[in-house]
């Protein structure tokens, strides 16, 4: 199952990292794939995730989630 959030902030590879070492931490996820430009974060897992989490997880990163 794969789930994409919009992320704003993310600028750089750094960015990257801070957000995938975050999401990753989920119990539940399997995979995270961050595209920089297009400012969203695939996040693979193999159950349905609290999207609470994902945002909670993004925002210790530095980085807010948008609808």
């Amino acid at each position: 199952m794969v789930s994409t959030y919009r992320v704003t902030g993310m600028t750089c590879g750094h960015c990257v990292s801070a957000v995938t070492a975050e999401v990753t931490k989920i119990d539940g996820v399997t995979g995270v794939d961050v595209k920089l430009e297009a400012g969203e974060v695939d996040v693979t897992s193999d159950t349905a995730l609290d999207s609470s989490a994902i945002q909670a997880a993004v925002e210790e990163a530095g980085f807010e989630v948008v609808s």
